[in-house]
């Protein structure tokens, strides 16, 4: 009922439709269900579903029902805020012509729950292109549409499926998406190498991926090929699968100095500075990060500008990072720079695993976050702990931060203080990690400051 209530609901009030419903069902002596007198509600109020020909005379917003012969595989876009978008169309036709309509962001992810065949309802206005509609809403419909030779003869074939061997060179967090039905799945980007060099692999069925790691060569049966310039991108679903290859690959990431604006790069090399990371508000009103990185690689220098969750990483200069599938483009002095965003992979040397760790020192506050410093080595520490307490930690090292599992507060000895002032010299968190092993156990194992 609500679907329909959103052609109408600035003509009256919601409770108000649903009494016209429930009358409805009642004139009709019961024998029509709430869907069907949901309709009849819409057309008495003179907003009834059109035909697909009749399209391109409604000026606002309309209704119709749609058979869908073809669809895109959901793709990312840069917008003109740096923030990244996603965007899928649908091709629906029924007795007297054919439409595209085009699902925006999160609507998009609901083509992996559509199928050719299937018949939509769809609630949507004209788009930014002539011809197109923008859906503000659909859901799937038991009634019979029969598409006329128009329709038929402009219907999309279904994708081509492709056999590729790869090297998998990086893994993203899986990230979740609610499906039109209003349940929960997930999909997961990687970064893999072939022949012709660096690609995106989006996978929307995540279990594919289980257990495998970054050197794995891969030979992927039922790929499906989604490159748009300037990025190479692969999709695999629950129709692929995948299976170990001796296929010998070797990937050789860009030089610096070759980097041009409009073309998409993967690189390795060291970070030489960072600027802390600015939240900023985005056209759509949601919030997000940008920050800026310089990477050199003996060849050159180049800047880096993370976009999102790329942004709020720890880095530290003298990090050792690789960039997959970044887009270069021409910055503000002209020279390229390359644009980290969703499409993008981002992985440092030290993220490979982590060890257990038992590390003394002074909770300290600095530009990357907050710290726990010993006068020689500092690391980041996860958590909320107070400036100024002397701490001992037991936890995980990982890369340059500290996950602490018990936080213990040490009495300060102010003479180990001043002596630190009067030796300035320190190694940077990028230092050797410190001594680690298993702490003896005490009493007070099960108490913690954080």
């Amino acid at each position: 009922m609500q679907f329909h209530y959103a052609l109408v609901d600035d003509l009256l009030a919601k409770e108000e439709f649903e009494r016209r419903v429930e009358d409805k069902i009642q004139e009709c002596g019961d024998l029509v269900d709430e869907m069907t007198a949901a309709l009849l509600v819409v057309r008495d109020l003179g907003r009834e579903h059109v035909k697909i020909k009749d399209l391109a005379s409604k000026a606002s917003l309309f209704s119709f029902f749609g058979k869908v012969t073809g669809k895109s595989e959901p793709r990312e876009f840069d917008r003109s805020d740096g923030e990244k978008g996603l965007v899928a169309t649908v091709s629906v036709g029924d007795e007297g012509g054919e439409a595209r309509i085009v699902l925006w962001d999160e609507k998009a992810m609901a083509v992996q729950e559509i199928d050719t065949g299937d018949v939509l309802e769809i609630i949507g206005k004209p788009g930014k292109r002539p011809g197109d509609i923008t859906v503000l809403a659909l859901r799937k419909s038991s009634c019979q549409i029969e598409c006329g030779s128009d329709a038929a003869a402009t219907m999309r074939a279904p994708p081509v499926r492709l056999d590729i061997d790869v090297k998998l060179l990086a893994l993203d967090e899986p990230k979740t998406f609610t499906r039109r039905d209003g349940t929960t799945s997930e999909m997961v980007g990687a970064a893999v190498g072939d022949a012709n060099g660096t690609a995106r692999l989006v996978c929307w069925d995540p279990g594919l991926l289980d257990e495998l790691i970054p050197g794995t060569t891969l030979h992927i049966t039922g790929a499906v090929d989604r490159s748009r310039a300037p990025l190479r991108e692969y999709s695999i679903d629950e129709k692929s699968t995948l299976e170990l290859s001796e296929v010998s690959i070797d990937v050789t990431p860009t030089p610096v100095s070759s980097v041009v604006a409009g073309r998409a790069y993967s690189i390795k090399g060291q970070v030489i500075d960072v600027l802390p990371w600015k939240p900023f508000k985005t056209k759509n009103g949601s919030f997000s990060s940008v920050r800026n990185i310089a990477v050199g690689d003996g060849t050159g220098t180049i800047r880096v500008v993370l976009w999102g969750e790329s942004a709020e990483r720890h880095f530290f200069i003298g990090d050792i990072v690789s960039i997959f599938n970044a887009v270069a483009r021409a910055g503000r002095n002209g020279e390229p720079e390359l644009s980290v965003g969703r499409s993008s992979s981002l992985v440092t040397e030290m993220e490979a695993g982590d060890t257990p760790v038992e590390f003394e020192g002074t909770i300290i506050s600095g530009r990357e976050g907050t710290f726990i410093d010993n006068g020689t080595v500092s690391y980041l520490i996860e958590g909320v702990h107070p400036y100024g307490r002397e701490v001992r930690v037991r936890g995980r090292l990982t890369g340059h931060t500290i996950i602490p599992e018990y936080v213990e507060a040490r009495e300060l000895d102010p003479e180990a203080i001043l002596e630190r002032f009067r030796n300035p010299t320190r190694q940077s968190s990028t230092g050797p990690p410190p001594e680690t092993g298993t702490p003896k156990d005490t009493h007070e194992d099960n108490k913690s400051d954080t």
